[in-house]
């Protein structure tokens, strides 16, 4: 018998995160599957990490996917050629997909249309909606009709109360999935140098550069506001950082007054004693897990902070994507984890203001309780790459 053949199509650097795990999971429960990738948007690093095949062109857009933020965005992405690429993308996934034995599609409308127009059955992973932000989720009407199509096997959404608020509206088919690197947020045994009994802060400045690199002077300059409080609290900073931002820590030091040495930042301010903040490109599950609270500016990251019970501080970022409006929508997603200080890009003003929350939210055990219990309800256990990849192997005959 001829194995079984699936196309992933998905578009936005988390949807492709949130596929690749759920590819890892396929590989394991049944390593004869042939698998390959249409990222829409980006490069599919994802993907080609695993070695997964790509079957049409790839390109990184000025917006980096987020021109939703900011008309201006789509502008730029319209200069850079986004309609022909698109279209060329189209065209690659109509030819690939007559040999495909299932499509399965993460993201809003344009995955889900491109999945659609293939004619074939199609698994749908709505990663990126969800009814937490207003109550209700409001699909756009096109999205709404490739979802009720007897072509669309499943909707598998990120949390537990968009599948009933969809089922509410009338989709029977929606299901609970979760978010797929949930299952893998263990750690590793990392040695962070960790000192016990101090609070630990973790840094999530997010992965895209060059946004990643300004949102880390950002929350640099927040470490040197938090040192400044004569609170009596001590604390310990770690940075979660993607290789790139690492490669560019001694120019981001002298840009900040900071001293770097092998992946240690340290401030020395007359008069006070000098602060840490250790970095890492290797240990985001180590230093998430064994944080007290979070500096957040990242999307995925916080989500999977909060949803493994951690309180996350955010400040706005010039963007494009953490901009006061993606911090903002994110509050709404996370409920009482996050708290968002300011609606512009940090000013001095609102990083003193949020270095008095960190305090404070550090030191309320009640709240941090909260926490430890919202996150999970919130986005429910974990196992979504599991549940998502037994699914497709059932509809294929495979267990």
């Amino acid at each position: 018998m001829p194995s079984q053949r699936i196309l992933f199509i998905s578009n936005g650097h988390g949807e492709d995160n949130h596929t690749s795990h759920v590819i890892q999971t396929l590989r394991q429960l049944c390593p004869s599957l042939e698998m390959a990738a249409m990222p829409i948007v980006g490069e599919g690093k994802a993907y080609r990490s695993l070695n997964i095949p790509i079957i049409g062109p790839t390109q990184t857009m000025p917006s980096g996917g987020f021109f939703y933020m900011k008309r201006l965005y789509l502008l730029k992405d319209f200069q850079s050629g986004l309609i022909g690429l698109t279209w060329r993308q189209l065209q690659a996934v109509l030819q690939y997909a007559p040999d495909c034995d299932l499509i399965m599609a993460t993201g809003d409308f344009i995955s889900q249309t491109f999945a659609y127009l293939t004619k074939r059955p199609f698994v749908s992973f709505i990663s990126c909606l969800s009814a937490l932000y207003e109550g209700r989720l409001r699909l756009n009407p096109l999205l709404w009709h490739d979802l009720n199509s007897s072509r669309c096997l499943a909707v598998f959404t990120r949390d537990p109360y968009t599948a009933s608020d969809l089922q509410r509206q009338g989709l029977a088919k929606a299901k609970f999935g979760g978010i797929p690197a949930l299952d893998r947020l263990v750690p590793t045994g990392k040695n962070l140098h960790l000192i016990p009994d101090v609070p630990a802060i973790a840094l999530l400045p997010g992965s895209r550069m060059p946004e990643a690199a300004r949102n880390f002077c950002l929350q640099l300059q927040l470490v040197r506001e938090i040192a400044k409080l004569e609170s009596g609290q001590k604390l310990q900073f770690y940075a979660a950082l993607v290789p790139n931002l690492m490669s560019e820590l001694d120019d981001i030091a002298k840009s900040q007054g900071w001293q770097h040495e092998q992946g240690i930042l340290t401030y020395a301010a007359a008069g006070s004693s000098p602060v840490e903040v250790r970095c890492y490109s290797d240990a985001f599950n180590d230093i998430v897990f064994y944080s007290t609270l979070i500096l957040g500016m990242a999307g995925l990251a916080v989500d999977l902070a909060v949803a493994s019970g951690k309180p996350v501080i955010q400040i706005p970022g010039e963007g494009p994507q953490f901009t006061y409006q993606f911090a903002e929508a994110q509050t709404r997603l996370l409920g009482i984890n996050a708290q968002t200080i300011g609606t512009k890009p940090a000013t001095p003003e609102i990083l003193q203001q949020a270095a008095r929350r960190v305090i404070e939210t550090v030191q309320d055990s009640d709240y941090l309780a909260k926490c430890k219990e919202n996150g999970p309800e919130r986005f429910g256990p974990p196992g979504a790459s599991e549940r998502i990849a037994r699914f497709l192997l059932t509809y294929l005959g495979e267990t």
